[in-house]
């Protein structure tokens, strides 16, 4: 293999020429990993290479032993431990270290990468124990060069997410704090040494606990800080900020001295400061403190209502410096970019966020500063001053009390709503986003009849004007018809005599003809809200809709045959995906009442389910709307499911679309429930493809399927006998399903969903066999019930939705053998624990609690069962 002509080949511009070349990557590894290495290596090192092929050997190197699959990266750590002998391995480590003082700045950053993925392996292991002495040395004596990619390498190690790695980092705290306080030293003439250091620093925050607990070095780190926010060098400025924002999220108990000495006068120069970077990282730095007093305030909160008198420090920063602050903050809102993406992160929207996090830091003491702000911009002939003081008004809804707030949004809302019309299209924008916020946090201060109607006139002739402000009013009208709906079910509400105006007006703009995607879904969207917030007085103004909404879908289908454009399917599948969101919304709120339509609505589903090509997002939609009207309907949908079961079987089977198949088992468990005994004939498909689809799926499946069988049981009743004793084992083959402390967060949420599938399909299949003589065939799965039950009860990993559901569990397994035969499962300690612990808990719904009390009873004559049993 030509290593030079295949790395060129990694980074051809021809698709075919890269996968060849990234091929034989891959076999030249297989073949002789050690030999690869070396290579690889060599080529790294070597000064005269050109650069493109250095990096794209650096690259491949790292890429050796970077997968996502955790199970394909140990495989390859592995390998290295095992299979590489120490002499290749000391070797390609010090090409990678010579390459760090390479003048070809890219080789050495690809040399710091490598280096880091050997780190990953060797630091966990005590192994390699002189790289962090190394990267110290070259920081201090090397060459600029050399002092710049160590210092990066040093920052790769410590940004690393590999729990492993991080631990062993500990260990190395004085080693990374020794280099990175080096190169970040004022003293340090070169720029990019110095910025690397910083970066370093920032990364290293986590990793220098003891270091910061020593008063003395955290003054000199606090120091080299400091010093780094009045740099000439812009980058080594944002950096500090950066690095500050860290420290106050790790170390907020120990900032109160420094921030009486430097650091309330460092960032306000630093959010004054022209450039940008620096400017919003020092605002974000006033985010870090309001973020952190936030959650110190609950967290004391929380610790006094269960009378603790553990206490965390809290010095109240952000209110301290309000008065300093909040000026500087809406000085920064005025400087806004005209030409913004929407997904744009600048200096004003920095702002804005900050005073956000302000309002719900500091409360009512944000009022008086921003009020003052408004009054004196609102007027203003610059729209980007126009536009802070509307903005800033929205920003403090959520934090003040409502009451406070009250006078004034009933003075400020009138001056809103005119600047729905400026002629400044941010402003409209910011005032439409302003009035969301309103309703969303403060609609209690609100007048339904004075307010309700220029509220939606403002809102929709907002909607109506230009695309650019449709998310905006969109979501204030969402907000409107959310905050007043009144109670679910009412007879009439406050949208009620607005209803039938505001339907029409929306059909309007989604059938404009200048109307964009996101307008039209937009309009969609509000539609939804209104329809699902609609009192009964307005039912009947919804099945009217349902027919306007029915025709548009109608009118979609023969426009399969018009795509011609990437940009046509994405237009037709947004309209399809939006008026069918619509129907599910008419089909929940109508509920029964939507029988007259279900023949029409069945025909258009079936229609687009036959016409819309694979990997569609359109079957989604429908599928929830199939749900919804099978939940309506109950046993009379048994009519559609000849012609539907087809395309739930095809959705069910096909796992390359894992969404998609997601929908179809949650659509079994709708249909089971609603056709009860009358699912029968279809039982032996679905059950079928749910247990192939168990086989072969990811993680993310299993739990609704298990779910899912339940549902099956409890409409089939004892006809489940057929499949009683696959599932039982499959449940009994998830129940040994545990994770040790150390596994990643959606290990531990896998498992715990995993779990709730567990105890709902026993749950189900519990109730339809209680009472009746087939019970008994249970028995041979009851012990494995009761040990998951017991694993449950020892892991402080719970949910309310495990604890409700294996209550529920519990007490049908008392409820179905009532004669005792199971009684001494119930006399261990920890089952009274677990129903007591969950009987107790305030944070759970009345509807858990009374699911455990009604278990405790249950367990209770259990108990008493085997007491007799004993003394017999």
């Amino acid at each position: 293999m030509n290593v030079t002509q295949v790395l060129e080949g990694t980074l051809s511009p021809d698709a075919a020429t890269r996968q060849n070349s990234e091929q034989q990557l891959l076999h030249a590894a297989e073949v002789d990993f050690a030999g690869y290495l070396t290579t690889l290596g060599q080529e790294l090192a070597n000064e005269s290479t050109p650069t493109h092929i250095r990096t794209a050997a650096g690259i491949a190197l790292k890429n050796a032993f970077t997968f996502r699959d955790v199970a394909r990266l140990r495989e390859v750590q592995a390998r290295w431990v095992s299979q590489i002998n120490q002499e290749v391995k000391n070797q390609v480590k010090e090409l990678a270290l010579k390459t760090l003082g390479s003048k070809d700045s890219r080789a050495g950053q690809s040399a710091a990468q490598f280096i880091v993925s050997i780190a990953a392996i060797e630091l966990p292991r005590n192994e390699w124990t002189e790289l962090m002495n190394t990267l110290v040395q070259n920081v201090a004596t090397g060459s600029d060069q050399l002092k710049q990619a160590s210092l990066v390498t040093i920052g790769f190690i410590c940004e690393s997410t590999d729990p492993e790695l991080r631990d062993s980092l500990i260990a190395h705290s004085n080693a990374i704090l020794t280099a990175v306080v080096q190169g970040a030293r004022r003293e340090e003439s070169n720029m990019d040494v110095r910025n690397a250091a910083i970066t370093a620093l920032s990364d290293s925050i986590d990793f220098v606990r003891s270091n910061m607990e020593n008063e003395g070095e955290r003054n000199y780190i606090m120091q080299v800080v400091c010093e780094a926010t009045q740099a000439e060098d812009n980058r080594v400025q944002a950096g500090a900020f950066g690095c500050l924002n860290r420290i106050m999220g790790s170390y907020y108990d120990k900032m109160r001295f420094y921030m009486e000495k430097a650091l309330f006068g460092l960032s306000i120069m630093g959010m004054k400061s022209e450039e940008e970077d620096v400017a919003k990282l020092a605002i974000e730095f006033w985010c870090t403190v309001c973020e952190e007093e936030i959650a110190i305030e609950d967290d004391n909160a929380a610790a006094q209502a269960e009378g603790s008198t553990e206490m965390r420090p809290f010095f109240g920063f952000a209110r301290v410096a309000c008065r300093e602050v909040l000026p500087v903050l809406l000085l920064a809102m005025c400087k806004q970019d005209e030409d913004a993406t929407d997904d744009e992160y600048n200096v004003s929207r920095a702002a804005y966020q900050a005073l956000q996090l302000y309002a719900q830091c500091v409360q009512g003491d944000v009022i008086a500063p921003v009020l003052a702000f408004v009054e004196e911009n609102i007027r203003n002939e610059d729209w980007r001053r126009r536009d802070a003081a509307v903005a800033a008004f929205g920003a403090i809804m959520d934090g003040p009390d409502p009451k406070v707030l009250e006078p004034l949004i009933k003075q400020a809302l009138p001056v809103l709503v005119g600047m729905m019309e400026d002629s400044s299209v941010q402003v409209r924008d910011s005032a439409a986003y302003a009035l969301g916020r309103v309703c969303d946090y403060c609609s209690e201060t609100l007048d339904p009849d004075v307010h309700l109607q220029p509220l939606i006139s403002c809102l929709f002739n907002g909607l109506a004007s230009t695309p650019k402000i449709a998310s905006s009013c969109c979501w204030a009208l969402m907000n409107v018809a959310d905050r007043f709906a009144g109670e679910p079910g009412a007879q009439t509400n406050p949208l009620s005599k607005h209803f039938e105006d505001s339907v029409k007006s929306l059909l309007t703009v989604t059938e404009r003809q200048d109307a964009d995607n996101q307008l039209r879904t937009a309009g969609y969207e509000v539609l939804n809200s209104f329809v699902i917030n609609a009192a009964n007085d307005s039912l009947p103004l919804v099945a009217n809709l349902s027919d306007v909404i029915l025709q548009r879908l109608e009118q979609t289908i023969p426009m399969q045959q018009q795509v011609v454009s990437v940009e046509d399917r994405i237009t037709l599948e947004e309209m399809q995906t939006s008026l069918t969101s619509v129907l599910l919304a008419i089909v929940q709120r109508l509920e029964v009442d939507i029988k007259p339509q279900a023949d029409r609505i069945m025909h258009v589903l079936l229609q687009n389910l036959s016409t819309v090509p694979p990997k569609s997002s359109v079957p989604d939609a429908i599928f929830a709307t199939v749900g919804a009207i099978s939940s309506a309907l109950e046993d009379e949908f048994v009519k559609y499911m000849e012609s539907f079961s087809p395309f739930l079987y095809n959705a069910l089977g096909n796992q390359e679309e894992p969404g998609l198949c997601a929908m179809a088992i949650g659509l079994v468990s709708d249909i089971a429930r609603a056709l009860n005994e009358k699912v029968q004939p279809y039982c032996d498909t679905f059950m079928n493809y749910l247990l192939n689809t168990l086989k072969g799926s990811t993680n993310q499946l299993k739990p609704a399927i298990l779910e899912t069988f339940g549902d099956i049981a409890q409409a089939i009743g004892t006809q489940f006998d057929t499949y009683l004793s696959v599932v039982g084992q499959v449940l009994q083959q998830a129940s040994t399903v545990t994770a040790s402390a150390d596994v990643p967060l959606e290990m531990l949420d896998y498992i715990l969903s995993l779990r709730e599938g567990i105890m709902d399909a026993w749950g189900g299949i519990l109730i339809a066999y209680k009472g009746k003589p087939q019970i008994t065939q249970l028995s041979p799965f009851i012990e494995s019930i009761f040990q998951l039950l017991h694993l449950i009860s020892q892991d402080p990993n719970r949910s309310e939705g495990l604890m409700r559901a294996s209550m529920g569990v519990l007490g049908d397994l008392a409820d179905a053998f009532p004669n005792g035969e199971f009684a001494a499962f119930f006399r261990n300690d920890w089952v009274t624990s677990l129903v007591r612990e969950t009987r107790q808990n305030r944070d759970y719904s009345p509807r858990t609690i009374d699911t455990a009390r009604w278990t405790r009873e249950q367990v209770k004559r259990q108990i008493n069962l085997a007491t007799a049993a004993a003394m017999a």
